[in-house]
């Protein structure tokens, strides 16, 4: 490319973020911080300008913070046309044109993907549209939950016990709201951070008071005449009187308005190489089209290379970062995405963070603290390496524990320290579910190495 052209790159030409959360917010604010000067359009679906979702389950739920005071923070004042209310609906990339629900049409150069994920629905429609029956991903179901929780409901279902659902009972509690938690898995975060861990989120559930049930489904939602919710019947043949649920059966990657473009999307997310750039169907990579934040999968080298899609807030941000640079670098200058996955969790009192992959663990070691004390670092083996830890009130351990990470260092880690307790004598196993059973609240997806969603049979022929 002439020195003209790539100085277009950088400064000139039509740039769309389809997405207008963290992710399109931040990629936006680098790209007029690197250098460009073209014209910038955001699209978002929900009519309200980029917040922060954290704090959606845990502040907002109880009471510190109102819904409509947890908009992002600017880095810098953003020169942009913001389309917000209006979703996205199409996609064309041979015309490089967005389709929108109002009917119109936006023109692009290049084109960064970063649509997120919505909550999961109750499966039943009519069981979804009963009065008392909420979701939780965006301010406005944060609000109106807020509500119904200070208005003390006699009982409060969470239908799923990942890392959402545990934070709304935790929210429940701390109101002193009667609140039960069904999970279909043997333990609250097992889809997450195994059994062993689980079963210490479990204790710590029940020590405040939370009616957990385990290994059981919720099977219906029952109104009134009135269409109020009254009632939940579960699978072991129970009933529990409640009058207000909260579906926290994780999330769906918001995909669909990319049906027949021909991009490598399907409800696994967005396939992406480690520069954030998308690939097709035919698994060739674009260059004029890039994704980041929740919907986008990549591979990792520290993961064996396998496509991760990562529901983490700082992973958002860096990704977002790294595909704005992308977008307006030529290619000797573009830098890969290697963020190492991390995620936090506050619930009950305790502060629970996470680097690495844990689910792709196949060992477990306590390496400091105590199970017992529920203040602890576990660390992850796979094949004989350091792949992810997790900490219990424990941080201070996490930027050791990601150069291990990131370094391949060997499983089980071999150092004294001054706080190993009775559990650092051996691994165990992580005691992670088959991973063809569904689970609610895992943070990190393994999603397999092919850029798209087809399945291919090679059948030699016969001699």
């Amino acid at each position: 490319m002439s020195a003209d052209g790539l100085e277009w790159l950088r400064r000139e030409g039509r740039i769309v973020i389809v997405g207008a959360s963290l992710a399109g917010l931040r990629a936006a604010e680098t790209l007029r911080e690197e250098g460009f000067t073209g014209s910038l359009t955001l699209i978002g679906d929900e009519p309200d300008e980029p917040y922060d979702r954290p704090p959606l389950s845990k502040q907002v739920l109880v009471g510190d913070a109102p819904a409509d005071r947890t908009t992002l923070p600017r880095r810098r004042a953003v020169e942009a046309h913001w389309r917000l209310g209006t979703a996205a609906v199409g996609l064309d990339p041979a015309a490089r044109r967005v389709r929108l629900a109002d009917g119109d049409e936006v023109p692009y150069d290049r084109l960064l993907i970063a649509t997120g994920v919505r909550s999961r629905p109750w499966p039943n429609p009519a069981e979804a549209e009963l009065d008392g029956v909420f979701v939780l991903r965006t301010s406005r179901e944060a609000a109106r939950l807020r509500r119904r929780l200070a208005a003390g409901p006699r009982r409060v279902l969470v239908i799923g016990g990942g890392f959402t659902g545990s934070e709304i009972a935790s929210a429940c509690r701390e109101l002193g709201v009667p609140v039960t938690v069904a999970e279909r898995g043997p333990t609250p975060l097992v889809g997450a951070l195994g059994g062993v861990i689980g079963q210490v989120a479990a204790e710590l559930q029940r020590a405040h008071g939370v009616d957990l049930r385990c290994s059981v489904m919720v099977t219906g939602l029952e109104g009134d005449a009135a269409g109020r919710l009254r009632r939940a019947h579960l699978s072991d043949g129970t009933a529990l009187d409640v009058d207000v649920a909260v579906i926290a059966l994780g999330t769906v990657r918001n995909t669909e308005w990319l049906a027949g473009s021909g991009l490598g999307a399907g409800p696994r997310g967005v396939a992406c190489d480690a520069g954030c750039r998308v690939f097709d169907v035919r698994g060739l990579v674009t260059d004029d089209i890039f994704a980041a934040g929740d919907v986008a999968r990549c591979p990792h080298p520290l993961f064996g290379y396998q496509f991760l899609s990562l529901e983490h807030w700082g992973n958002a941000v860096a990704q977002a970062e790294v595909a704005a640079h992308n977008m307006i670098s030529a290619g000797p200058d573009r830098r890969p995405h290697l963020w190492v996955p991390a995620f936090w969790s506050a619930q009950f009192g305790v502060n629970i963070k996470s680097i690495g992959v844990p689910s792709l663990g196949d060992e477990l070691l306590i390496a400091q603290g105590s199970l017992a004390e529920r203040s602890f670092t576990g660390v992850y083996g796979h094949q004989g390496r350091v792949i992810a830890a997790v900490t219990f009130d424990r941080t201070r351990w996490l930027d050791f524990y990601r150069r291990q990470i990131e370094t391949a260092a060997p499983f089980p880690p071999d150092f004294p320290t001054t706080d190993r307790g009775p559990d650092a004598l051996r691994p165990v196993p992580a005691d992670f579910p088959d991973p063809s059973l569904p689970t609610h609240g895992p943070t990190v997806t393994l999603s397999g190495y092919s850029p798209t969603d087809r399945r291919i049979v090679f059948t030699p022929a016969r001699a």
